[in-house]
């Protein structure tokens, strides 16, 4: 993701939070490190992934080395693979957005010395990427699934195009909805506001988790154009990415969630346009 949008946000958000204090310069440094390290890994693994080629497909249309197993390989073997590198592509596309609402958790917690809030924070990180996880476990069988009846009925395997397209104008118009505007809400406010939150690790982690649960379904649109135009898609990464962090971040976020929606709808129309003229 050497384009990765949410890499200049990012780093951006971790340059301005650095100067408070020193648990904050150490909180940034190591957001820092797990960002790049996680950008790096995911761009290895797309690239090592993309190298091999895919299955080309009725349709005019090529199935992803995401959803197969590599000779040789067993399929708990294949999820685990695929559940580690969905983890570590979901620190890389989510930490930009994450880590302001972090930083601000960090704020509301009373009193409490550098490394108890080291632990804290860290506690409602891994809450929040475990909701990912849970997203990923899910995904990964689904995705097996249809590729295996996509495989055997080739008449199906054709009409994937268009159903791509279909299913992105859905994820667009997702962005309109008081569904979409709620979790949005949840996730752009951090846990804490307005109060002090106690110095308790059962707390900081179901914050995490609660995080994290209004972070999957507000992205739920997002993310499945992303596993339906290609999970090891570096520039289709990227830009859901650049999405996600932009209505996160940005002043006005429901308005550019509808303005992403709009796109996004656009989008799907054209590839619908094109996939029925093609076939």
């Amino acid at each position: 993701m050497g384009g990765f949008v949410a890499a200049t946000a990012g780093r951006a958000n971790l340059t301005t939070m650095a100067s408070d204090r020193p648990s904050d310069a150490a909180f940034v440094g190591v957001c820092g490190l797990l960002f790049a390290g996680s950008k790096t890994l995911t761009i290895l693994w797309c690239t090592s992934m993309s190298a091999m080629s895919g299955m080309p497909m009725p349709g005019g249309w090529t199935m992803s080395m995401a959803w197969m197993r590599m000779p040789g390989q067993t399929w708990p073997g294949a999820a685990a693979t695929f559940l580690g590198m969905w983890v570590v592509m979901m620190v890389a596309m989510m930490l930009p957005s994450l880590v302001p609402m972090l930083r601000r958790y960090r704020q509301a917690v009373g009193k409490a010395n550098a490394t108890r809030l080291g632990r804290l924070t860290a506690l409602a990180g891994v809450g929040y990427f475990l909701v990912w996880t849970v997203f990923g476990i899910v995904a990964f069988p689904l995705g097996v699934a249809l590729a295996e009846v996509e495989m055997q009925l080739p008449a199906l395997a054709r009409s994937v195009p268009i159903a791509v397209g279909v299913v992105i104008v859905i994820a667009g118009a997702l962005q309109f909805t008081t569904w979409k505007a709620q979790h949005l809400g949840c996730c752009r406010e951090a846990p804490g506001r307005g109060r002090t939150l106690p110095v308790d690790a059962g707390m900081a982690w179901r914050d995490g988790l609660r995080l994290g649960f209004h972070c999957s379904q507000c992205c739920a649109g997002l993310m499945t154009i992303l596993l339906v135009i290609g999970i090891m898609d570096l520039r289709a990464m990227a830009v859901v990415a650049g999405a996600i962090t932009m209505e996160r971040l940005a002043p006005a976020g429901e308005h550019v969630a509808r303005t992403i929606g709009a796109a996004v709808v656009g989008a799907g129309l054209f590839l619908i346009a094109r996939a029925t003229r093609l076939g």
